[in-house]
């Protein structure tokens, strides 16, 4: 009796606990993104150009992909609750800290210092999860956690727009110190101790695409589809503006209902991910390939605008659950460093694709940089297609 019982309790508490970590990811990406909204009053209120406060974006960003490698095998022995615990405080500090700067060169220190536990928090987070769960119950946790990052989009976001037009912008990043400090408090309540495990050395992390070939594959697949993505999603409202002459409202309401496709991505790639990993993946990126093609098609009208968004938010969300679970199985024994080197690439891929992104909607106008989209989704889709195929070969000979 007492076993049945508690077993069930055990059970909640671990959810609980995928609870803490989702909130987690939740309060990283929008303090991440807050400045999005609130650049104007930021740039007025520190004297600096709209354009230069957006370095509180790009900085943060840079250091969440550059530094997640070496910050994660230099901290390989310290107990991943307290190292979330750590990562939590210093994004509680830095928020005050951007709360009180008297000056914009100590908001950029204080949003470089918090990029570097964000990135930290990505390649541990979902991880983290993953343990609390037992094994056939992982992906969905992993699906959970990474629905923060829709709700962070959809809701928190806006939120803090919202806060900032009824305060100002120095409350925001305040009441978002305070979340910060609440959410390390469930962190500790909810998460059992969970020493580190399959962390190592940095000089064998950088090896490790060289020896794994399987991982290899997974990191490129995932650098095309984030590059495709995100060179043409950067460009996604003067698109909308443009080809379809969609007002604010309609924009910030389709980027909502993309968040939202985005969280429904990745429950149902929750449940399919464990049947077949791959087909999850390739149906996903087919997906991405045909919203990006719809936007071509039909997004010269606001219902046409509407289907390709949504099918654009429910692969891309799919997307992501799939290279999460992609990489564990390519480097289960060494999950961890594999998943700081996909943070890395995956940050840089941002970068890189909203760079590329913008140099073809210079040259080309907002659709060059839906064709950019699309020319990288489709190599992400063939890459993924054929190892697929290569694997299934693999089988056939070792049965052979």
């Amino acid at each position: 009796m007492t076993t049945t019982s508690a077993e069930p309790r055990s059970q909640f508490r671990a959810w609980l606990g995928v609870a803490a970590i989702t909130a987690s990811l939740f309060v990283f990406v929008t303090t991440e993104l807050m400045p999005v909204g609130l650049l104007t009053p930021v740039s007025a209120g520190l004297s600096v150009s709209v354009g230069l406060a957006g370095m509180m974006v790009t900085l943060y960003g840079i250091s969440a992909g550059v530094g997640v490698p070496f910050l994660v095998a230099w901290s390989r022995t310290v107990n991943r609750r307290a190292l979330l615990a750590a990562l939590l405080a210093i994004m509680a500090v830095g928020n005050l800290v951007t709360a009180l700067s008297p000056n914009f060169p100590i908001v950029l220190a204080a949003r470089l210092v918090t990029g570097f536990a964000h990135g930290v928090f990505w390649a541990i987070g979902v991880a983290m999860a993953m343990r609390l769960v037992p094994d056939d119950k992982a992906s969905r946790a992993a699906a959970v956690v990474l629905s923060g990052m829709s709700v962070a989009t959809v809701v928190g976001v806006p939120l803090g727009t919202f806060i900032e037009s009824l305060t100002d912008w120095r409350t925001t990043f305040l009441i978002w110190s305070g979340l910060s400090l609440a959410v390390l408090l469930a962190v500790v309540l909810t998460l059992p101790s969970l020493p580190s495990r399959s962390a190592i050395p940095v000089r064998e992390v950088f090896a490790l695409p060289i020896r794994n070939g399987r991982l290899r594959v997974v990191m490129t697949t995932v650098a095309l589809y984030v590059l495709g993505h995100f060179g043409a999603y950067t460009f996604i409202r003067p698109f909308m503006e443009q080809r379809a002459g969609a007002s604010a409202a309609w924009v910030t309401g389709l980027l909502i209902v993309f968040g939202i496709g985005g969280a429904i991505g990745n429950f149902v790639a929750g449940h399919t991910v464990n049947r077949n990993m791959r087909a999850t993946f390739v149906v996903a990126c087919t997906g991405l390939v045909a919203s990006l093609l719809l936007l071509r098609v039909i997004g010269g009208s606001l219902a046409g605008l509407a289907v390709a968004v949504v099918v654009w938010g429910v692969s891309f969300g799919a997307a992501n659950l799939c290279q999460v679970n992609m990489m564990l199985a390519a480097a289960p024994d060494t999950f961890e460093a594999a998943m700081s080197l996909n943070t890395m690439g995956y940050n840089i891929s941002i970068a890189l694709g909203a760079l590329l992104g913008g140099l073809f909607a210079g040259g080309f106008g907002t659709t060059g940089a839906v064709w950019f989209g699309v020319a990288l989704t489709v190599a992400a889709l063939l890459t993924a297609f054929t190892s697929q195929r290569d694997a299934a070969h693999a089988g056939e000979r070792a049965r052979a």
